[in-house]
């Protein structure tokens, strides 16, 4: 995928894809070549989903423009253990947290670590099991893992939901979000009523 600017042709990391409008994408690991391309994204936050030190040249991209690098050891195994629910829980909670948007998740090749993240945010989101396991293996190609079809199936949200459960996301008229937690005062706008 690129995109022309201003002569300059920005070109996409491998298996670059909008997961949702409104600021999260998903990727293969990012290249130097790649970085004008994340740039234009205006990102504020990576979700890295691999166990290896980030490179040092990445991490001066993310350095020079202040975007924060949420990493997620997962191994990339074919085993299903392999896959903590733990990890992708935790890497769930920062990616539906709106202050962390625009995010990009990625991890070597943004098959199957990454697609199952999204595959999980979209159970979150309440779609059918086959759509989540179309859109995974859209993505993963010929190299889709029937252990990542089981833990998609097998993975639980009702942690996550919960956890939703003591959070209010709150639109103003600008259309700006503001993440507010149950424990925060919140004011009710007071009603008149006109006979």
């Amino acid at each position: 995928m690129g995109l022309i600017l201003e002569e300059e042709v920005l070109v996409g990391p491998a298996n670059f894809s909008v997961v949702e409008e409104n600021g999260i994408y998903r990727s293969g690991f990012p290249q130097p070549s790649n970085f004008p391309f994340l740039h234009s994204l205006n990102l504020r936050s990576i979700i890295y989903l691999c166990p290896e030190p980030y490179p040092e040249e990445n991490l001066e991209f993310l350095r020079i423009n202040n975007i924060k690098l949420f990493q997620f050891g997962i191994d990339g195994t074919k085993e299903p253990a392999a896959m903590s629910r733990s990890a992708i829980t935790e890497a769930l909670k920062v990616l539906i947290d709106v202050r962390n948007h625009p995010v990009l998740i990625h991890c070597k090749r943004g098959k199957h670590r990454t697609g199952c993240l999204v595959g999980c945010l979209r159970k979150l989101q309440n779609w059918c099991l086959s759509s989540v396991v179309e859109e995974y293996k859209h993505f993963a190609g010929i190299k889709w893992r029937e252990t990542d079809l089981r833990y998609l199936e097998t993975y639980d949200v009702s942690c996550i939901k919960h956890c939703l459960e003591s959070i209010i996301y709150m639109y103003y008229g600008s259309r700006t979000r503001r993440l507010l937690y149950g424990d925060e005062n919140l004011q009710k706008p007071q009603m008149t009523y006109v006979l």
